[in-house]
């Protein structure tokens, strides 16, 4: 009987253990770690052992949105309010879905319901609410801040009615910060340090400074944040993705493959080992980072055929992207081809136009009329790319642009520098100076020589210590506008030009001044100012001894019966304006 006894206690003792290792807060490590599939598994556990546990259908919802199931998680929160008609914290889940599908109104009214039913002073409730809206696009940033001052602040309240903080509630109310940006980034890592006060080794208030510094372009400091977060933490996954994220970044002082592919290997050795699509897609890349493109495809096609609808895409990209690096351009073009047709262009992500646009333009047949088709569509396909990817970027908005100069589509060049130029500060642009010779020369290329024109004009009043430069291009825009030189529109520009000095002028290369001398010497002989005309025929002689057009002035001029007017061959014209 005791032995009964003593076994039923153990049973117990055991199932007991088997719920406690089921718990919301073992969820909740789980999402912190970044464990998506494994916390959504624990949450599931939870819910069949206690179907009434809304924080249990709530943070099983976020665990799907993080792995991109909107409609899992929308079911989810769906089934939680019917068992719990009453739960605020559901409700807001509720309300992060209307901001995803864009419905900001219906999401406010749910947010404030939830946020009136617990007068503001649920810390689950105020997090769902405020994780919303600095996380989802269309949240408000600042409602979300106002939420979690409401709930830290405790003026006024009763001694039963005070709330105690959490390392997490500081946590968000530094993401409300840093999502609100600008002079916003101190408070956010203030924020931050009161998470770490309370809680000294949570890696995630570290890397999230990390990200703050990021924002401030303070790019050196957020890699040591980041860092330190792995240090502090040897398993806390997100620190190691957020440097593999940095490395791959397409930016000149980031870009590395090599780092890439080391953060990504020390981050899959503390990844979820249930996510095995994840992992594969990752075993892939770190193939894909190290160049070694031929095993990256094969370990892509392995784990095609039993891809989902998401992870599909991820990995035809990865085995198109590396065909195409491995100078496969009709291979790379036929699995993207095969992805999009087998998904429809209405589901097709922007990563995905990108790509097609890089495959469309380097791929090479001997057919005219089929290369023009491929650069049409390769246009097509980046416009599509950088009108679907909304994200006001400088330097996506510049590989959008330089993408079309490869292109040579050159009047779309031309929009996306004159939104670099129009759509950014200075202090968002530091590289605006640029961009404006490349909105000129991109105008001259399309042969909008009066837009063209404008840019310079702007140019000289924008930088005047950058005169010459822009007076010399403004010159050649209006010589463009007047091939014959016998209006003689670039005269002033190119004479105002040759009055100034300083190290901008210097800078014109010789080759380069045989325009302004050309076009001089010919508008001269047009006006028969043979003074000039002489002055400028010498200039551009001692450029080129043997110029052909210098040759036909002077046998006009020496032929006794009236010649016309002395063109070079080809003319000065604006295709010839190369740097």
């Amino acid at each position: 009987m005791n032995r009964r006894k003593s076994l039923l206690v153990a049973l117990l003792c055991a199932a007991s253990g088997s719920v406690m290792a089921q718990s919301v807060e073992d969820g909740l490590k789980d999402l912190y770690y970044g464990k998506n599939l494994s916390a959504k598994q624990t949450f599931e556990k939870v819910i069949a052992a206690k179907p009434t546990d809304d924080k249990a259908y709530y943070y099983m919802g976020i665990a799907q949105l993080a792995l991109e199931d909107v409609a899992g998680a929308t079911a989810t929160f769906q089934k939680g309010l019917q068992t719990v008609p009453t739960s605020a914290l559901l409700q807001a889940g509720m309300g992060r879905i209307d901001l995803i599908k864009g419905d900001a109104a219906a999401a406010k009214t749910k947010f404030e319901a939830a946020s009136a039913a617990t007068q503001g002073r649920d810390g689950d409730v105020a997090r769902a609410i405020a994780d919303a809206n600095t996380e989802v696009k269309g949240g408000d940033r600042a409602y979300a801040l106002t939420v979690m001052d409401k709930l830290l602040n405790n003026e006024g309240r009763k001694k039963k009615e005070m709330y105690t903080a959490t390392a997490a509630d500081y946590i968000e109310q530094g993401d409300a910060y840093r999502y609100l940006g600008g002079e916003n980034g101190g408070k956010a890592i203030g924020a931050y340090e009161k998470a770490l006060e309370l809680s000294a080794n949570n890696a995630e208030a570290v890397m999230k400074e990390g990200m703050v510094n990021y924002n401030a372009r303070l790019k050196a400091e957020a890699v040591a944040d980041w860092t330190k977060a792995t240090n502090m933490d040897p398993n806390y996954a997100p620190a190691f993705h957020e440097l593999f994220l940095f490395y791959t970044t397409p930016k000149k002082d980031q870009l590395s493959w090599d780092k890439a592919a080391e953060y990504l290997e020390k981050y899959m050795k503390v990844a979820d080992p249930a996510d095995k699509l994840k992992n594969e897609y990752y075993s892939a890349s770190i193939s894909f980072f190290k160049k070694d493109y031929d095993n990256a495809i094969s370990k892509g096609n392995a784990a095609l055929a039993g891809a989902d609808a998401i992870y599909k895409g991820k990995f035809s990209r990865l085995i198109g992207d590396a065909y195409l690096q491995k100078g496969d351009s009709l291979n790379a073009k036929k699995v993207m081809d095969d992805y999009a047709k087998s998904v429809g262009n209405n589901k097709l992500e922007p990563n995905d136009y990108k790509l097609l646009s890089e495959i469309y333009g380097r791929v090479r047949v001997q057919d005219s009329v089929q290369a023009a088709v491929n650069d049409s569509l390769a246009s097509l396909y980046l416009e599509k790319y950088a009108t679907s990817d909304t994200t006001k970027d400088v330097d996506t908005y510049r590989n959008v642009a330089e993408s079309f100069k490869k292109l040579r589509d050159f009047k779309r060049s031309a929009e996306w520098y004159t939104k670099l130029v129009n759509d950014f500060d200075d202090k968002a642009n530091p590289g605006k100076l640029q961009d404006y010779f490349w909105k000129g020369t991109m105008e001259m290329y399309a042969r909008d020589y009066d837009a063209a024109d404008a840019t310079y004009g702007t140019f000289i009043t924008k930088y005047p210590e950058q005169e010459a430069f822009g007076l010399y291009w403004r010159g050649r825009a209006n010589m463009a506008k007047d091939p014959d030189a016998k209006l003689g529109l670039a005269v002033p520009y190119f004479q105002k030009f040759f009055e100034i000095d300083g190290p901008e002028k210097a800078k014109i290369k010789s080759n380069q001044l045989m325009f302004p001398y050309q076009y001089l010497m010919i508008y001269y002989y047009n006006k028969d100012d043979k003074a000039n005309l002489q002055i400028y025929m010498d200039k551009v002689l001692s450029l080129d001894p043997n110029n052909p057009t210098v040759k036909q002035i002077k046998e006009n001029q020496a032929a006794p019966a009236a010649k016309p007017a002395a063109k070079p061959a080809g003319g000065p014209k604006a295709t010839q304006n190369k740097k």
